[in-house]
């Protein structure tokens, strides 16, 4: 295909991501973002194999391991009584199964990274300041205007505006999205500041009763993320992925966890909130990609953060877009999208399927909870590893 004139709605992750592959195949990127600064909220980010290969070949690796922390196992406890239940080795380990590291990142550092790589293309022009209020596709081209009556004509309308997107009622139904109930706390500590036994190198899961906790370095291991995430009623506006909240919220929406667990929550300095939105996994391509629109990352299939893998699955359509618009001078913008969608809506499913049940897994009561800590003390490396997810 010859060099498109590609439009991209959205300047998170996704966004970028899909300007940083797109503009290495020589398209004409026009980047519209509508916060009137580039920024991300949020805290930590995992970022398995299958991403952090991704984003070699994007160029950004170098600049990638000198922001992020190389976690050197993945232990999973019990959020009641702290004891280890299962042990997953990474580091050196995850290089040689799959070729690359398993990272942890701070969401505004790599989406800092992959701008300052957006801007070092000079491929790319980025437009703030722009809320996208409709779009049409008719002919050989789409049009997208914003609600200031600005307009942008192009061949390729990528919507990679998140949850809430607007350019998804262009491809497939524009039903809000799925309220699931759950609600995740965030926090995010200098490591320093914390007491010596609480300072970690590892990725540590802690499952309890209809609740578990995450926490890993990020900041090349020089700050800690802590999460938990529980089936508790969102306190607040679902599209607010950065509200203001407390321990004592948390605790009163989720109940005292063991004394291990309880410390490190109560040595956080602050809180933040979000509510946990979701939608049913793609059913075929058509809900990735119509005749000169495609999806990307939340836009198409938001899923919960229960394989740690939302961002890296707009990370992996940003490099399958890049390699169906690098088709033959012959290949039309719709067939090229066609072979976008038939590449990534499979893939995109399982992952969302498979989160929703680590959800199940991860929150088990009973008996279910027994027989799931038996599982993982018996296979537990076998059980905790995904080479499906990180070999793909």
């Amino acid at each position: 295909m010859a060099a498109a004139h590609v439009l991209i709605a959205g300047g998170g992750i996704a966004g970028l991501a899909s300007a940083l592959a797109l503009g290495r195949r020589g398209h004409r990127i026009e980047l519209l973002e509508q916060a009137l600064v580039f920024g991300e909220a949020g805290a930590g980010i995992q970022l398995g194999p299958n991403v952090t290969r991704r984003l070699q070949a994007l160029g950004v690796g170098p600049a990638l391991m000198r922001i992020a922390a190389r976690p050197d196992a993945l232990v999973v406890r019990s959020a009641l009584d702290g004891g280890e239940i299962a042990r997953l080795p990474l580091g050196n380990a995850m290089l040689h199964s799959y070729g690359a590291p398993y990272l942890c990142a701070h969401r505004a550092d790599l989406h800092a990274l992959m701008l300052a790589a957006v801007r070092a293309s000079g491929a790319v022009t980025l437009n703030t300041g722009v809320r996208v209020a409709e779009v049409v596709a008719r002919g050989g081209a789409v049009c997208a205007s914003s609600t200031d009556a600005r307009a942008w004509e192009s061949d390729v309308l990528i919507g990679a505006d998140g949850l809430w997107s607007t350019v998804r009622s262009c491809v497939t139904d524009a039903a809000p999205p799925r309220t699931t109930g759950h609600t995740a706390w965030r926090a995010l500590v200098r490591q320093s500041a914390l007491p010596r036994p609480l300072r970690s190198t590892q990725v540590s899961v802690w499952l309890g009763p209809r609740l578990h906790a995450v926490a890993y370095p990020v900041r090349r291991g020089e700050a800690l993320n802590v999460v938990v995430l529980a089936e508790a009623a969102p306190a607040g506006d679902a599209r607010d992925w950065d509200q203001s909240t407390s321990l004592a919220a948390l605790q009163a929406a989720t109940g005292h966890t063991g004394t291990a667990l309880q410390g490190l929550l109560e040595a956080m300095p602050s809180w933040r909130a979000w509510t946990l939105s979701d939608r049913s996994p793609l059913r075929g391509p058509q809900q990735m990609a119509g005749e000169r629109v495609a999806l990307a990352g939340d836009a198409a299939h938001p899923m919960l953060p229960y394989l740690a893998q939302g961002a890296g699955m707009a990370i992996e359509d940003a490099v399958a877009l890049a390699d169906a618009l690098g088709g033959g001078p012959s290949e039309t913008v719709p067939a090229a999208l066609a072979r976008y969608a038939d590449a990534r809506w499979q893939r995109n499913a399982q992952v969302q399927a498979r989160a929703r049940r680590n959800g199940d897994i991860f929150h088990a009561t009973g008996l279910l909870r027994a027989g799931r800590d038996a599982a993982l003390r018996l296979l537990g490396a076998r059980l905790l590893d995904v080479p499906w997810l990180y070999g793909g």
